[in-house]
């Protein structure tokens, strides 16, 4: 009875020790519990408006520089006239810059990027034209085909060099197919160059949501079927390491439209800067008698 009794108790333990075990695994705690928590994402099917307004250039723009195509004869004969676009501004209006929903919430407290957005079926073209690339900046969505076209009766190589996406480069003769690729991670912005014409350059805006835009030459861009809610707007454009970006808050109404309308240039510059600076404060020593 007594060796019973002792099997009967060490087995009552173990089967205690199995289900306290048990427990414990099944706590949110326990990495190898599934996560059933994250919410998977949605579709927007509430009310849409849009943002609209005007890229401005305040002060005197720097002048484009023609660009010396003498190492690629076809690429003077065929754009004779052709220069820089770093800065293109007309009557005080600045073209080629990248407009966008950076984040914000719809009417409901939902944020913008909890929801899914289908990839558009259509591709963006790049062409390169008159040995430069058209357009200058152009926005896609994650996943979405981008078609490279070569329209010079030269060689081109397209090189775009992402931080988030991976890098590719490629050769293009005259008269090949369309280069086709894609992004799968939102970027601001990818930087293109040509390898064989350096001054070539464009910029892709990759982003998940397709509430994008780029100024036209009279400074205006419009952001169609954004979702009503509260958003930060960002507005990028080309300039120094990485470029230069802007932002501000924009109600979008349902049915209506919310205005985002920006300012760059030294003019701008100036005025954001504060009147008096700050000089940094001295550490000096006191001097004790003695």
């Amino acid at each position: 009875m007594k060796k019973q009794t002792k099997v009967w108790l060490v087995l009552s333990v173990a089967l205690s020790l199995m289900a306290l075990g048990s427990a414990c695994g099944n706590k949110s705690g326990d990495t190898n519990t599934p996560d059933t928590s994250t919410t998977a994402s949605k579709t927007y099917s509430g009310a849409k408006g849009t943002v609209a307004g005007v890229i401005a250039y305040n002060g005197t723009p720097p002048a484009p520089k023609k660009i010396d195509t003498s190492a690629d004869p076809v690429c003077g004969q065929k754009n004779p006239n052709l220069s820089t676009e770093e800065t293109v501004v007309k009557d005080g209006k600045l073209a080629n810059t990248f407009v966008y929903i950076k984040d914000g919430t719809t009417t409901d407290g939902t944020k913008i990027g909890d929801y899914t957005w289908p990839t558009p079926s259509s591709a963006v073209t790049l062409d390169q034209n008159g040995c430069h690339y058209r357009p200058h900046v152009l926005g896609i969505m994650t996943n979405q085909k981008l078609s490279i076209t070569n329209s010079d009766p030269t060689q081109h190589n397209i090189h775009p060099q992402p931080k988030n996406n991976p890098e590719w480069n490629q050769t293009q003769p005259n008269g090949a197919p369309p280069i086709e690729k894609t992004f799968a991670r939102a970027e601001i912005l990818v930087p293109v160059k040509c390898n064989q014409h350096p001054w070539m350059k464009a910029y892709i805006g990759v982003l998940k949501h397709p509430f994008f835009s780029v100024s036209a030459e009279d400074g205006t861009f419009t952001i169609a079927g954004v979702p009503a809610g509260t958003y930060t707007v960002a507005a990028w454009r080309e300039g120094g390491a990485t470029g230069t970006e802007k932002t501000m808050q924009v109600t979008v109404p349902a049915n209506g439209s919310g205005k985002a309308d920006f300012a760059f240039g030294e003019a701008a510059a100036a005025a954001a800067q504060p009147g008096l600076e700050m000089m940094p404060v001295l550490d000096v020593p006191m001097i004790r008698k003695q």
